[in-house]
């Protein structure tokens, strides 16, 4: 089973990641580590990245999800997987970007039963606040707002729960341990 942790930057992916991590004890791919340095070059400079910037990123841990769900492991990714397509390529990888026309895109389903998204939800004040009391990040409070435009919440059907970041780190676990419990005992 694979949980990708999402959300705007400065929702607290890493932090929970880490803290799940230790929790579960399930390896942790924290998505920033696979960031080119051109990716983090322009983020430093307060530049958004473009969905040209994120492909090969986005690429890179398609292929750590495939790796965990070959091995059969359970495993925690950390990526904002900000929009629809950026999932499905998470899922999917470049079968994601066939044309709507290819027949390639019929096969892709919504989601796959192994794969969940953690969508860590909380509204731009609090999390802009978030970001501008944190120190050395290269991610700059000033590109919150491009992150909430690009945003498109997970549907229903794209295995989201959906996790409301007032809570506490414990809280929001316990409701993880309680989601992967249900699935397992489902024959």
């Amino acid at each position: 089973m694979i949980y990708v942790i999402m959300g705007v930057s400065g929702c607290g992916k890493s932090s929970f990641g880490a803290f799940l991590s230790e929790k579960l004890g399930w390896p942790l791919h924290e998505g920033d580590n696979f960031h080119p340095q051109e990716n983090i070059d322009k983020m430093a400079r307060g530049e958004p990245l473009t969905d040209q910037d994120r492909l090969p990123w986005l690429l890179k841990l398609h292929e750590v999800i495939e790796r965990e769900r070959s091995s059969s492991c359970d495993a925690l990714v950390v990526c904002s997987a900000l929009k629809h397509l950026y999932r499905h390529i998470l899922l999917y990888g470049s079968k994601a970007l066939a044309s709507p026309s290819s027949p390639n895109r019929d096969i892709l389903r919504p989601a796959t039963p192994d794969v969940f998204f953690i969508f860590l939800h909380g509204d731009f004040d609090l999390i802009h606040q978030r970001m501008v009391n944190r120190m050395g990040h290269y991610m700059k409070a000033d590109l919150l707002r491009s992150q909430f435009d690009v945003l498109e919440p997970p549907l229903e059907e794209e295995n989201v729960l959906t996790l409301d970041i007032r809570r506490s780190i414990s809280d929001m676990a316990v409701e993880v341990e309680a989601h992967i419990t249900s699935l397992r005992s489902i024959p």
